[in-house]
């Protein structure tokens, strides 16, 4: 299977060649047995699963690179203490557990797999979409009860309907794609970028989006200025009431901002796959029963949840596994 390569030169290793020596490599979370299998040949491969930063501080002064998801968050301290370290790679598209910045400053490269969970995260977010605008959740509790509703259940029809896409990288342009069949209006706003949008979809700024949205999905990284953007300035500038679609990152959405546009009606719906409230590894929240916000938000039946999942399939675990290393093996000579 190909994909597209990110490749920011190469690294040699002529000393290690000569002395015998393998690069040698840490996995620090469990990932594919695709890694070991495909690297083994040309990499040292070191499994854990368990250590702590200090542990890991200890252990990483020989280690050339990590393969890591979202339980190390790679900081200044924990670069510094891998004086060898020439790429980090991340299982996954989400870069917010690194320093990106000093990491490239030291001349490490950082490397990603949005490639392999975009299809996954495309067709979540549209089966979020189309789950909210008919009340699925809502009609199956419902019949399951024995309550038999037509009129108060009638749904939406998406044909038609302006979506405005939030980020329009691996993942925004794979749910536009998705929503070619429907006959939707496209309206894609992404501020990295100029001259990006296929022919089917409208570039725009955000003023646009405010104006004509039924429906807006995010799809960008989170970082110091995408942190609350959607807070309640952010809710209050849309013309239209909208669906809201968060398969990204959870403090994108700032919920409380959310709880009040819902109640507002500003929001009419919402599908939100992650949410504010999760560890940094993504495996656990804080104790959703006591935040009473998120309570709120979940005796709503126009709100639909699940747990950051999205680009969480038994294909896409291949397929990132799969990026991840043509990426690193295209770096070395």
């Amino acid at each position: 299977m190909a994909f597209p390569l990110v490749q920011p030169g190469k690294i040699h290793f002529s000393t290690e060649r000569k002395n015998n020596m393998r690069p040698k490599v840490y996995i620090l979370d469990s990932v594919h047995p695709l890694f070991k299998a495909r690297l083994a040949h040309k990499f040292d491969i070191h499994e854990d699963f368990s250590s702590g930063r200090d542990q890991l501080k200890a252990k990483l002064t020989d280690a050339h690179g990590v393969i890591i998801r979202s339980r190390i968050t790679f900081d200044k301290a924990i670069i510094d203490a891998a004086p060898q370290l020439q790429f980090i790679a991340r299982v996954g598209a989400g870069m917010e557990s690194i320093d990106v910045a000093y990491a490239e400053k030291k001349g490490i490269h950082c490397l990603n797999s949005p490639e392999g969970n975009r299809d996954a995260v495309a067709e979540h977010t549209m089966g979020m979409l189309l789950n909210l605008i008919n009340h699925l959740n809502r009609c199956d509790s419902q019949v399951r009860k024995g309550i038999w509703q037509r009129e108060e259940n009638r749904g939406m029809e998406l044909k038609e309907k302006t979506v405005g896409i939030i980020g329009f990288g691996n993942m925004g342009s794979e749910f536009a794609a998705r929503l070619q069949g429907f006959s939707c209006k496209v309206l894609a706003y992404d501020k990295y970028k100029t001259n990006y949008a296929p022919d089917q979809v409208t570039e725009s700024d955000m003023n646009e989006v405010f104006e004509k949205a039924d429906v807006v999905s995010l799809h960008i990284p989170l970082d110091e200025k995408n942190f609350y953007l959607a807070d309640e300035n952010w809710f209050d500038a849309f013309h239209n009431p909208i669906i809201l679609l968060n398969t990204s990152r959870g403090p994108i959405v700032k919920t409380s901002a959310l709880l009040d546009a819902l109640k507002k009606k500003k929001v009419t719906a919402a599908g939100l796959d992650v949410l504010e409230y999760e560890e940094s590894s993504f495996e656990n929240t804080l104790n959703l029963a006591e935040i009473d916000d998120f309570k709120a938000l979940a005796a709503m039946d126009n709100v639909l949840f699940s747990p950051h999942i999205a680009g969480w399939t038994t294909e896409s675990k291949i397929k990132l596994a799969e990026v991840l290393i043509q990426k690193i093996l295209s770096l070395y000579t």
